[in-house]
């Protein structure tokens, strides 16, 4: 039987360990000359883990941690896309271009060693 702290501690350090990741891949954009536009944006379709700016265009990345990078790249399912698709098309309503913004979606890995990887263009719209 599990004991319920042990839980919630275990839950509570799954969440820092994925802002961490969050951050890392944050800064990976930014060194790249990506502006970062929004982390972790809510709304009511879910949440993007982070925006960046590609010039005049969006690029809407959803963070994944794990043990493994195949691990990771696992946990991004077909209905968690079309989730981070919605929040993409509501964000962009905020948007001067709207639904004329171009936009990727690229989903970034990121392993027990900190190691990262980024597939970019990772899922299509709709």
């Amino acid at each position: 039987m599990t004991h319920p702290h042990k839980q919630v501690h275990r839950g509570n350090m799954s969440f820092h360990a994925g802002l961490a990741a969050e951050g890392r891949i944050a800064l990976d954009y930014e060194l790249r000359g990506f502006a970062i536009a929004q982390q972790r944006w809510r709304g009511k379709s879910g949440e993007i883990d982070l925006i960046v700016r590609d010039g005049d265009g969006l690029i809407f990345i959803e963070v994944k941690q794990s043990r493994s990078f195949e691990r990771a790249a696992l946990r991004v399912s077909p209905a968690q896309m079309r989730r981070i698709y919605n929040c993409a098309v509501e964000y962009l309503g905020t948007q001067p271009r709207g639904n004329l913004t171009d936009v990727r979606f690229d989903v970034a890995l990121v392993n027990g060693h900190g190691e990262t990887q980024i597939i970019e263009n990772a899922f299509g719209h709709g």
